[in-house]
Order: structure tokens, then C-alpha cells, then sequence
């Protein structure tokens, strides 16, 4: 994908994630997290790379990372999503 488009125009305003392997069993939410495509990454990576975010999201950024890590101590004790994901409902039209 990079390849492809590399020698595009706005290729900076691409930013592409991959599959990472580690062998272990575990949950689709933490499979994502793993990943770094769930829900709280994707929050900070826009922080992170939209002009002028950062310091005025900073606040949004840490909530996002302290989500993180009680995922992470959560399904280290549970082995299970937490309750905000496995409870998740769709609520919209459609």
C-alpha cells in the first residue's frame, strides 16, 4: 500500500496500519488494540497528526490513554472486554 501510493500527491496524509503478529489468544477488541486500530489509538493518531491538536486535545489524548491501559489491566485480571466494549450498542439508524 505505501508503494502504491507513495508517489501520489498528499502521501504525507497517508498513514497506513498493518497486522501484527504475536501469538496469543485473546478477545477482538484486544486483537485491535494490539494492532493499534481500536477506537482510543485511532483518537490519539488523529491528535497527533492534525495541525494544531495537540495541545488543545491534550486532555482527550490522555483520557484515550488511561482507557488503554484499563483495558489492559482489565483483561489481564478478566480475560474478558470490558463492560464499556461487550455492552457496546449500536444506536444509530440502520
Amino acid at each position: 500500500i505505501h508503494r502504491l501510493a507513495y508517489r501520489r500527491t498528499n502521501h504525507p496524509n497517508l498513514h497506513v496500519r498493518g497486522f501484527k503478529e504475536e501469538g496469543t489468544t485473546t478477545t477482538p477488541f484486544d486483537m485491535a488494540v494490539r494492532n493499534d486500530i481500536d477506537r482510543y489509538h485511532l483518537v490519539m493518531d488523529v491528535i497527533d497528526r492534525v495541525p494544531g491538536l495537540g495541545q488543545t486535545a491534550a486532555h482527550v489524548r490522555q483520557e484515550m490513554r488511561d482507557r488503554l491501559i484499563d483495558h489492559r489491566e482489565y483483561i489481564s485480571q478478566y480475560g474478558d472486554e470490558t463492560p464499556e466494549i461487550r455492552d457496546w450498542k449500536w444506536e444509530g439508524n440502520g
